[in-house]
């Protein structure tokens, strides 16, 4: 068997909710190989001292090409990183990000990878063991939610078709988009090879000229769209991870509140961090979350697996 790798892209901003994420990562989840924190060159020392055995700081720049560099910080707009090249108009940090976990996980030496973005938060005990490889893997699909007046999703759908040679499908489509998502090497393998062939160039730079797109989209579809892909995955409505979108700041009743929706399977929560939402405010509630939170039930778990 091979075990599951952890991923998660991130940068100095995020720094303090990265960390909650780790301790909860160590305090909850096991059998796991490694945890990767995919970092901007220039955080590396910010991230040093989250680096353990089992959990190693990567620069970007192990995974993108020579022709692709970080503006110097000075140049930046809204406290965000850019990047530049003479092939495509620049990118943000948010691009890379996208960028990171496709390289990331068809170079590092695993089979089946678990991406968690920096803002996840663990309050009950997650085993990866029943997702290794050569097990199937959850593949999150919300179907009839992607809808023409989502501006933002719409254009995605349309950019992940035409990024894998697809025709674009009608509306409604299915969503892809979520916490706590899984994927396969040889699939993202897959993916990237249908990217140069729609396009002529390589993945980085598609995908870098497309700007606007979105990775568990084009995932997501490839699955959808490939056989061999498919038998890898099972479908699964949700995830087990409380996602909270919205913009308004939540204080800690309400972030209790959140908390106690949580279904019987739940094992992690994600507060989008442009809610403004302080992290102190998190680990408080973290710190609760036993009063707070009905027992995990070893057969809900079991269930959840076994669906996969």
């Amino acid at each position: 068997m091979n075990p599951v790798a952890l991923l998660t892209p991130t940068y100095g901003r995020d720094l303090e909710i990265c960390t909650l994420l780790c301790e909860s990562v160590d305090r909850h989840v096991t059998s796991f190989s490694r945890h990767y924190l995919l970092v901007p060159d220039c955080d590396l020392p910010l991230f040093a001292p989250l680096a353990s055995e089992r959990r190693i700081i990567i620069p970007a720049s192990s995974f993108l090409p020579d022709w692709l560099r970080p503006l110097p910080r000075m140049i930046q707009r809204k406290r965000r990183q850019f990047w530049w090249s003479l092939r495509t108009k620049p990118v943000h940090g948010w691009h890379i990000q996208q960028v990171l976990k496709i390289a990331a996980t068809i170079s590092l030496p695993y089979e089946r990878f678990c991406i968690l973005d920096s803002d996840i938060v663990f309050f009950r005990d997650f085993d990866l063991a029943r997702f290794e490889y050569p097990n199937r893997i959850p593949l999150l699909k919300m179907q009839g939610a992607v809808t023409a007046d989502q501006p933002r999703h719409s254009r995605w759908l349309e950019t992940s078709h035409r990024l894998l040679g697809l025709p674009t499908p009608p509306f409604p489509a299915p969503d892809f988009i979520g916490h706590i998502i899984f994927w396969d090497k040889l699939t993202t393998r897959t993916m990237v090879d249908r990217i140069e062939a729609a396009t002529g160039v390589s993945w980085i730079e598609a995908l870098c000229r497309t700007r606007e797109f979105s990775e568990y989209l084009l995932y997501g579809f490839l699955v959808e769209n490939d056989p061999d892909a498919a038998q890898r995955h099972s479908v699964v409505p949700k995830t087990q991870c409380i996602s909270y979108w919205d913009d308004p700041t939540l204080s800690k009743d309400e972030l209790k509140g959140l908390l106690r929706r949580a279904d019987k399977d739940d094992v992690a929560f994600s507060i989008a961090s442009f809610s403004g939402t302080p992290v102190a405010t998190i680990r408080e509630v973290v710190a609760e979350s036993d009063a707070i939170l009905a027992p995990s039930l070893a057969p809900a778990a079991a269930e959840f697996a076994a669906s996969c």
